[in-house]
């Protein structure tokens, strides 16, 4: 009995827990980290500031768990799983370019909006770094296979190659594209896996 009691209420847990998040996640994106205060996450959700600090010891407790809420919302890991899965390093970089194209419309509010406000909210800024450590780690595993495959045009070394790369997938370079030039996902996928083996592999 005590069991089917404890399932229910840790599954009541869970679903509150993921709507504060997603209250938080829309505030970020809507008004920026400034604004993602525990009071206003608790009345986005429609809770009191004390239910709130039963899931989350701190505001910044909140915007660190945040990463991994958007991370699972989205699938990231799902998403990009087929780069691993190419079979040389050449199709991971193209598999790579559309999948980063795919994601980017779904992410760039909430990484822009942490992003801007990195430089003066402590919290935003652990945010960032947590995310630019996975954007960069990333990158440079692909880049490595690249190299060790014997695929990674003369001229760049892994650490030269994976900046670069970082920078051609900054949000900048997305936001540009989608928001102020109008390209499609699908558009931006297809050229920027062009511009990746024109750029980074040998024979272009």
């Amino acid at each position: 009995m005590a069991r089917s009691i404890e399932e229910p209420r840790n599954a009541r847990s869970r679903r509150s827990r993921a709507a504060l998040l997603r209250a938080a996640r829309e505030l970020v994106e809507e008004h920026g980290m400034g604004a993602t205060t525990m009071a206003a996450v608790a009345e986005r959700a429609g809770v009191s500031r004390r239910a709130v600090y039963l899931h989350f010891a701190s505001r910044a407790d909140l915007i660190s768990e945040l990463f991994d809420y958007v991370n699972e919302v989205e699938d990231l890991e799902g998403r990009f799983a087929p780069v691993g899965d190419a079979p040389d390093a050449v199709a991971a970089l193209e598999v790579f370019a559309r999948r980063h194209a795919e994601v980017m419309p779904r992410i760039i509010a909430v990484s822009r909006a942490v992003e801007r406000e990195a430089g003066s909210d402590p919290d935003a800024a652990r945010h960032w770094e947590t995310a630019m450590y996975w954007r960069y780690e990333t990158n440079r595993a692909l880049i490595t296979r690249l190299d060790e495959e014997g695929a990674l045009a003369p001229g760049w070394t892994v650490g030269t190659a994976t900046d670069m790369l970082l920078a051609l997938i900054s949000n900048g370079v997305s936001t540009t594209l989608l928001d102020e030039r109008g390209w499609t996902p699908e558009q931006i996928g297809e050229h920027m896996a062009r511009l990746l083996r024109s750029t980074f592999v040998a024979g272009g």
